[in-house]
């Protein structure tokens, strides 16, 4: 393949802006809010379950409460009751008015037993409204530190993208005056060779795999027309000459 110099000499520059578009979008994919936001998601998702967890513990230990007050107060309302036919006079029968007293102080001893199981629920009930209040202070401290997380990313974003869109333009610019088969050939290679197409031959040296060429392969190289597009005998890269080539 043959191409002008100069032509060639623009492969650098598309070189150039390509290696810095892939850094941008290494340094977008690198950005340390990445692992900040997902920490912060892992955190938020956690405290949001042990949230949904206490608020129903705490709705069934308010259930469980109420039907202990109910059951309290039905002994409660019992024993008024008995206690005030007892009071009435109208029992005039020993027996009734022992079985009546009987009830009376099984009522009483009912009564403390299930004030005492109320007392116990109402104490678990402040707890798990303390439990509440806690955690959702807690995933409320989350969200914000996820969205911060977010914010600083996405101004990273806008940063590398505005940089990128840069880079983009101009690189259209340097492409669009590269020939067809040049720049077809130089895709080519930049995709196998791990981003890096062209490289300029330095000093005897290719830039792209880092190794000096033989005498022989400079020699080859020298006895090559201007116009030949030179590819590197190590790496297979495109080769290109300049005036600090040592050649």
């Amino acid at each position: 393949m043959n191409a002008a110099p100069a032509d060639q000499i623009r492969l650098l520059d598309l070189q150039a802006l390509d290696s810095r578009l892939d850094q941008l979008a290494h340094r977008r994919r690198s950005l340390p809010e990445h692992a900040e936001i997902e920490k912060a998601s892992a955190d938020h998702t956690a405290l949001r379950d042990l949230v949904v967890a206490a608020e129903t513990q705490l709705g069934d230990t308010a259930r469980e409460q109420t039907k202990a007050e109910q059951d309290v107060e039905q002994v409660r309302a019992r024993a008024v009751r008995n206690q005030q036919r007892l009071d009435s006079g109208a029992i005039t029968s020993p027996k009734d008015l022992e079985n009546l007293q009987h009830e009376i102080g099984s009522l009483a001893k009912r009564q403390s037993d299930l004030e005492d199981v109320l007392l116990e629920v109402m104490e678990r009930l402040e707890s798990a409204q303390g439990r509440v209040t806690e955690l959702t202070a807690r995933l409320e401290h989350a969200s914000v530190v996820l969205d911060e997380a977010v914010t600083r990313r996405d101004a990273g974003y806008a940063e590398i993208d505005a940089d990128a869109a840069k880079v983009a333009r101009d690189r259209e610019t340097v492409a669009a005056v590269i020939p067809a088969d040049l720049m077809k050939l130089y895709t080519r290679l930049r995709e196998q060779q791990g981003g890096i197409g062209a490289a300029r031959l330095y000093q005897r040296r290719c830039e792209g795999c880092r190794v000096e060429l033989s005498t022989a392969d400079i020699n080859e190289i020298k006895a090559q027309p201007k116009d030949a597009v030179v590819r590197c005998e190590n790496c297979g890269r495109i080769l290109i000459r300049t005036s600090d080539s040592g050649i």
